[in-house]
């Protein structure tokens, strides 16, 4: 699992294609899916950004936190607007992210305040999936990204 920006850099095409997509409304939102070994997945709407080379989120504390704190398996799914139906989605591994200047630089571009009840997550990228089709179009085409190796 790797870093946003190795996934970035290995491939920039859909590394800008994610990014607008996540970012369609203006704001980084995407859906967090979020696993226990006990249930079924939980699905959660959530904000996101991409700093300093990090895809990441400040999650409340909830069951999807508690998830990410158990397990760390999550998949990440950007809205999809009926007009241009693309489709982007990553999964791989969350962990939360202690350090204060990490939390601090974050903080500092998010779309709304943090205050301390809220945990900085860092969504590192096991695999990557962008769905492109118009409006008329069925099925997608996809293509898929994986880290070198994997």
């Amino acid at each position: 699992m790797v870093a946003w920006s190795v996934f970035e850099a290995s491939d920039p095409a859909m590394a800008d294609a994610g990014r607008r997509l996540f970012h369609r409304t203006g704001t980084g939102e995407a859906l967090l899916a979020t696993v226990r070994d006990d249930a079924p997945p939980r699905i959660h709407p959530i904000n996101l950004a991409i700093v300093d080379g990090r895809l990441v989120a400040f999650l409340l504390p909830s069951q999807k936190l508690t998830d990410v704190r158990r397990d760390g398996r999550y998949a990440l799914h950007a809205h999809q607007d009926p007009v241009v139906p693309d489709e982007f989605s990553v999964r791989g591994r969350a962990t939360i992210l202690d350090d204060p200047a990490e939390r601090a630089a974050a903080a500092a571009v998010w779309s709304f305040e943090i205050d301390a009840t809220y945990t900085l997550v860092e969504f590192s990228i096991d695999h990557a999936i962008l769905g492109r089709r118009g409006a008329d179009e069925w099925p997608p085409r996809y293509t898929s990204w994986k880290p070198a190796g994997a």
